[in-house]
């Protein structure tokens, strides 16, 4: 576990769709040597904006999913000024997330919109190490790994980034322990 470096990241957006729909809140931690190091997190609001800079909303089905509404972000830096930021954060380090899919299908769309490449070193994702770890369970969502894995999300942190990049990160942790994989 001494080897493990990597950087787990966590979006909220306006909906599903990459091309579509909008990254509203970013959250992440770094994991060195083996340890999720609080002190080096990335978290911040972001405010929706569609292809042509027009505002988009958080439809009201999503507010009530991530608590995240449309006041909240309408002071919050666009993406045009946090994406850099956060690429700079994430460095060449290989990153993690539950369900990675969805989440660096966001970045690569939003990084080809501004210009910028989204390319870390490895992606790895928690669900597909929660099915190999746990073969015979239906159910790999990041609530149910939590409650299998006995970790706890802090109060009101469940579908907050930061919130469920604490988990994810020690999840992966607890997982690449189950696996006995050294990444």
């Amino acid at each position: 576990m001494a080897t493990v470096n990597v950087v787990v990241f966590d979006l909220e957006t306006t909906g599903l769709s990459p091309e579509r729909d909008a990254v509203v809140e970013i959250g992440a931690v770094r994991v060195v040597n083996g340890r999720v190091e609080e002190s080096q997190k990335y978290e911040t609001l972001v405010r929706p904006v569609g292809e042509s800079g027009q505002p988009l909303l958080i439809p009201w089905r999503v507010e009530r999913i991530h608590g995240i509404s449309n006041e909240m972000v309408r002071h919050a830096p666009t993406m045009t000024e946090v994406l850099p930021e956060f690429l700079d954060f994430v460095g060449d380090s290989a990153v993690v997330a539950h369900n990675i899919g969805f989440d660096s299908g966001f970045m690569r769309a939003n990084a080809r919109r501004h210009g910028l490449v989204w390319q870390p070193a490895a992606e790895y994702c928690t669900v597909q190490l929660s099915r190999r770890a746990f073969p015979r369970e239906r159910a790999h969502n990041l609530t149910v790994l939590a409650e299998r894995l006995g970790l706890n999300f802090a109060p009101g942190g469940r579908h907050r980034s930061y919130g469920d990049v604490q988990v994810t990160a020690q999840a992966y942790l607890r997982l690449l322990e189950l696996l006995k994989v050294g990444a």
